[in-house]
């Protein structure tokens, strides 16, 4: 059996976090509300996935819904407890539209974060985020779908004894599926709401002004 070279592999892996970093890049520069028609990348799409309860969800499952959606995993130490400390503290400030939100934790690690495992895990923060789990084969296919980087890092000696690096943005995404903008994992929650706030006036304004252009 043949074996690439050792920096090819290397070179893959660099390539493929390069891609991240631009796509990482292009959300945090985008403007306020930014939709994936006019951006250079489309970003979400179809997933099958696994909630705590053990129920098949897929993206038609949120239709109607605004999404905040975060890739990370329960043994993070410091990213995804902020990220999702801060989309709980946003829940609270968005009082009734927290109603027409959905936040959404999928993890990286499903060799680890069992359906169980992810839904004690964001009980924590707040009972109305959703964690979601699946198989390698669905993680792998909704992390392509967002643009997600991520990869298993050694920590130790023993089977366990990995960190995963991972993409660290908050994507949100309009009630059709649609992106809006992306944030910093650890934007405060304040600002969270506010763009959250910002994006459903954005959508009011649009669906009036088409409704008056339909008379």
């Amino acid at each position: 059996m043949h074996r690439r070279p050792m920096f090819l592999l290397d070179l893959g892996r660099a390539m493929r976090f390069g891609i991240a970093i631009a796509l990482a890049l292009a959300l945090v520069l985008s403007p306020p509300l930014v939709r994936a028609a006019n951006s250079p990348v489309t970003i979400g799409g179809p997933f099958v996935l696994t909630s705590p309860d053990g129920t098949t969800v897929s993206e038609q499952t949120y239709r109607g819904k605004w999404l905040l959606v975060f890739f990370g995993y329960t043994s993070c130490p410091d990213t995804c407890p902020t990220a999702l400390l801060e989309m709980a503290a946003a829940l609270g400030r968005l009082g009734p539209d927290a109603d027409k939100l959905q936040p959404l934790f999928i993890t990286v690690d499903p060799r680890r974060d069992t359906p169980a495992i992810m839904g004690n895990y964001t009980q924590s923060f707040d009972p109305r985020i959703v964690g979601l789990t699946g198989t390698s084969q669905q993680i792998a296919a909704v992390a392509q779908e967002y643009g997600v980087y991520y990869a298993p890092r050694k920590s130790g000696m023993g089977a366990e004894d990995y960190v995963m690096d991972h993409s660290t943005y908050i994507y949100l995404m309009d009630p059709e599926g649609k992106f809006v903008r992306g944030l910093d994992a650890d934007t405060p929650g304040e600002r969270i709401a506010e763009a959250v706030r910002g994006a459903m006036a954005k959508a009011r304004e649009n669906a009036n002004h088409q409704g008056r252009s339909a008379q």
